[in-house]
């Protein structure tokens, strides 16, 4: 993940920082609860396209 693409995007929702996960290939918001993936290096932003982050997963931002 580009780390310049990466300073600019935002949660599309909450207009909130987002943390990447390398290993899952996700952007995940703290303020949503959400995680988008990133596909073929492409994030995709679309609340509709990102899971709903666990209350753990969520632990583990912190």
């Amino acid at each position: 993940m580009d780390k310049h693409l990466l300073d600019i995007l935002v949660d599309p929702i909450t207009k909130g920082p987002l943390v990447y996960d390398k290993k899952k290939q996700e952007l995940l918001s703290r303020g949503s609860r959400l995680a988008y993936p990133i596909r073929d290096g492409i994030p995709v932003m679309l609340p509709e396209e990102a899971r709903e982050l666990s209350t753990k997963e969520l632990e583990l931002l912190d």
